[in-house]
């Protein structure tokens, strides 16, 4: 890894990539440290203690923190993924938004601003539900969480969250553009990342204290360990299907003749759908942990609390849908059948054009599901697991999902770059497979 570090900096735009990236992931990452006004932060991070084990846990490692002293990113990045999600839907089932996806780069833009004003619109209403519920909160002798409750610190909160989360969703839209890797992903990987040493030390130290045994924590590691390898192989693992190009006489030379493959991931859509499943549960049952003094507000929230049945159903229904939502939004086999088609190339044994989409369609299909079971059984089977030992969020699979499939994307983009500028890789020996 040292050698292909050494092969970095021997690109000086790579280089400013990479400082560009950490620096806005520093200005993210000092904002969550700034609590929107008129909160007592201190009281806020009291109440929130209680709160461990429910979804509101989740909803803050997605936040980076920044819920649990309500700071002014403290909706996250998560209502302009809530946002895009809705724009993707729109765009398979209403035809203004279908036609303005195949008018490529202006039609992407158009797209963009509409889920920048949805963006807004959710956060206006998030975030006017979470300053009436913070209202509501108390700390342990009865002391209130909001110095002086009323209209004006319900407007001045959904001003500094809406303000917040617009000016994240701008810096994910300047790493993409002017770092390395994918920006929103990026962002969700710091406050992820950023946690990490608390959790750990949370957890050394419950096993100190005798709560939490010895071989728990052994066990924690041992399948973390294992986890992390699963996820690895599954995020690497390919399907190659055979393309044949037919030789070609022009003149007296002879062109083609030769045989490629395609590559189709067994995860195409990478940790997109637990993010987007995660968003989907995350926004009413967060609103309903505000309102305990509710009583139908108070049976849902304690419904939806993480390896709950009914939580882990939603979240693998949502998990299958959006791994096959997502695979059909990055891979149309029509597409793909009809350019091999217009350059020669084929499928061994498979006729050109709709058989051959039929064909790839069918392959895609089944990784598809497999690679929905695997997603599934990553997110909820340690969550489950986690449950019986309690051991922070950041431990679970959905987590190290992220984690490890992110880092995986900016090192092969890393990667990307080091070879256009016919510079060896990040590894000695060996590729970085590409997640796309």
């Amino acid at each position: 890894m040292a050698y292909g570090i050494d092969n970095v900096t021997k690109v000086p735009e790579l280089q400013k990539r990479i400082i560009f990236t950490l620096l806005m992931l520093l200005v993210y990452r000092i904002g969550i440290h700034i609590p929107t006004p008129g909160i007592d932060s201190a009281i806020m991070a009291e109440w929130f203690e209680q709160q461990k084990g429910t979804l509101l846990g989740m909803f803050d490692m997605f936040t980076g923190g920044g819920l649990r002293t309500l700071s002014i990113f403290a909706l996250g990045i998560m209502p302009y993924i809530s946002a895009s999600i809705i724009v993707q839907l729109l765009g398979m089932i209403h035809p203004t938004f279908e036609q303005l996806q195949k008018e490529g780069a202006a039609g992407k833009h158009k797209l963009t601003q509409y889920t920048r004003y949805l963006t807004v619109f959710l956060c206006l209403i998030q975030s006017y539900f979470m300053a009436y519920g913070v209202e509501q909160m108390s700390g342990p002798a009865g002391e209130p969480v909001v110095l002086s409750a009323g209209l004006s610190f319900r407007l001045i909160a959904m001003i500094t969250m809406t303000t917040g989360t617009c000016f994240l969703m701008w810096l994910g839209e300047q790493i993409t553009e002017r770092g390395i890797g994918n920006g929103i992903s990026l962002i969700i990987f710091a406050g992820i990342v950023a946690n990490l040493p608390v959790a750990i030390y949370n957890s050394v130290r419950l096993t100190r204290t005798g709560e939490l045994p010895l071989l728990a924590l052994i066990f924690l590691v041992v399948f973390m360990l294992a986890v992390i390898a699963g996820i690895v192989y599954m995020e690497t693992a390919q399907r190659r299907i055979p393309i044949q190009y037919p030789k070609q006489i022009r003149g007296r030379r002879v062109y083609g003749g030769q045989t490629t493959h395609l590559p189709l991931k067994i995860n195409i859509s990478g940790v997109i759908p637990p993010i987007f499943a995660s968003s989907i549960i995350v926004f009413p049952a967060t609103i309903a942990q505000f309102f305990p003094n509710v009583a139908a507000m108070k049976m849902v929230a304690d419904a939806m609390n993480p390896g709950g049945w009914l939580y882990n159903l939603i979240y693998i229904i949502g998990i299958v849908f959006f791994t096959y939502f997502y695979t059909a939004v990055v891979f149309n086999p029509v597409d793909v059948s009809e350019n091999l088609k217009k350059h020669g190339g084929y499928v061994p044994g498979i006729r050109p054009g709709k058989t051959t989409a039929e064909y790839l369609d069918k392959v895609l299909s089944r990784l598809t599901f497999v690679g929905a079971i695997y997603l599934s059984v990553v997110c909820v089977l340690p969550v489950i697991l986690m449950s019986e030992i309690n051991v922070p969020f950041y431990f679970g699979g959905t987590s190290l999902l992220i984690v490890i499939g992110v880092s995986l994307d900016t090192m092969s983009q890393i990667e990307s770059h080091l070879i256009s500028r016919q510079y060896d890789g990040l590894l000695k020996t060996g590729r970085i497979k590409s997640r796309r």
